[in-house]
């Protein structure tokens, strides 16, 4: 016999003045207190009254009946079961996050392929994309998704004083189809550049960091160097296969040969024992700076590890004006920064300390060292120097694309 609609309205009343106290667990409780007292048809009718599934109120009844063993403190205060809830989505769909990357990666806007080439990245559209491939995604969680891989919202930033080069697509289409190549022949394959300088002392870093309650840490109020304590240049190496990556820092000079000798300690540190078959490593770097393709003392120092390690050295240059598409800027940079937000960089080893604890939930490791050398500025080499390189250089942009082959002494 069906309940009086006041009766229906009463449940509906009290549960719309309880539901803001009420927690997953009471909820389910509450819900299987007013069925019992309403007897048969009770589950039925407060499932209507509160909009609660059968299925929530008959798990509050058997949270009710479980009169036997003995309760610990935790079984009282826990809302779910040991396990409970859902399993993340990339858990669920091992290929769920490889695949997002892939859609959004700058070199698939010059990929007749893409399915995105002609529209915006929108999330709805990602996700769109996402389950005609197979998955089984909603708008939020790509979102949730891009936020975990370091992705963020940009707007666009007026730094271009005229347009981009017309083979800036070709040559992110290049660089990718080579890196695959080169992951596929288990290769490795190494992202470069140097992270911005910075000061060493007790200065402002950006960024907010838990403290204490109006305790915050007091820096000094202008960012002039201390000739002392001078500055730390830190030259990155991320590893786009394993996710590692090796951060040489220096206190010098940012010099052609202070970024081969970074990738140098790399390899004898760790690209050696991680890929000890390797005869080829490739290197994807920015087209200016230290590891400038123009660099004639750039190549030259290749030539001198090429012929040290005896393997071919293939090289790849983003071209002008994209470096921040090179992947060691969000791969690892950005979590170094993250990691030390809000922190003065007091000495060095502070700076050591926080690259070799900047971790991420994706299995990301850093090593870092400290570099005492001081490497010369303004080296000049000559043509006679440069003519002794053995360079291959790529049909499609060779100033950009190039290999230096190892060079066997006499």
């Amino acid at each position: 016999m069906d309940l009086p609609n006041q009766v229906v309205e009463s449940i509906q009343d009290k549960y719309d003045s309880l539901l803001p106290y009420l927690n997953e667990k009471t909820r389910r409780i509450w819900a299987a207190i007013e069925a019992r007292s309403l007897g048969r048809g009770g589950v039925s009718q407060v499932a209507i009254a509160t909009g609660l599934s059968r299925t929530t109120i008959h798990a509050g009844m058997r949270l009710l009946s479980e009169q036997d063993g003995v309760k610990t403190e935790d079984d009282i205060t826990r809302i779910r079961t040991n396990g409970g809830g859902r399993k993340l989505l990339e858990e669920q769909d091992a290929m769920l996050l490889s695949d997002l990357e892939s859609l959004i990666e700058p070199m698939t806007l010059g990929d007749p392929e893409s399915p995105l080439k002609w529209t915006s990245k929108s999330v709805v559209k990602l996700a769109g994309t996402l389950n005609r491939g197979g998955h089984r995604i909603s708008a939020k969680s790509v979102y949730n998704l891009l936020e975990s891989l370091g992705y963020s919202l940009q707007s666009n930033r007026k730094t271009r004083d005229g347009s981009s080069h017309p083979d800036r697509d070709d040559q992110f289409l290049h660089i990718a189809n080579q890196v695959k190549h080169f992951q596929s022949q288990n290769e490795p394959v190494i992202s470069v550049d140097t992270k911005k300088k910075e000061l060493i002392g007790n200065f402002k870093n950006p960024g907010t960091e838990w403290c204490p309650s109006q305790q915050p840490v007091e820096v000094r109020m202008h960012d002039e160097s201390d000739p002392q304590l001078g500055k730390a240049i830190p030259y990155g190496i991320y590893d786009l296969t394993l996710n590692k990556g090796w951060v040489n820092v220096g206190i010098d000079h940012d010099t052609a040969e202070f970024a081969v000798e970074s990738i140098r300690h790399w390899w004898y540190s760790m690209g050696k024992e991680l890929y000890p078959s390797s005869e080829h490593i490739m290197i994807t770097a920015d087209c200016g700076g230290s590891n400038s393709y123009r660099s004639r003392l750039w190549k030259l120092k290749l030539q001198e590890f090429a012929s040290e390690i005896g393997k071919n050295i293939h090289v790849c240059h983003f071209p002008p004006g994209t470096s921040k598409w090179n992947k060691i800027e969000h791969r690892l940079f950005c979590h170094i920064t993250t990691n030390w937000r809000g922190r003065p960089l007091t000495s060095l080893q502070v700076v050591i300390n926080l690259i070799r604890n900047t971790t991420t939930t994706h299995g990301l490791e850093v090593e870092a060292r400290l570099d005492e050398n001081l490497y010369q500025t303004g080296i000049k080499v000559t043509v006679q120097q440069l003519d002794t390189i053995a360079i291959e250089r790529n049909s499609f942009h060779g100033e950009w694309n190039y290999i230096i082959k190892p060079q066997i002494s006499p």
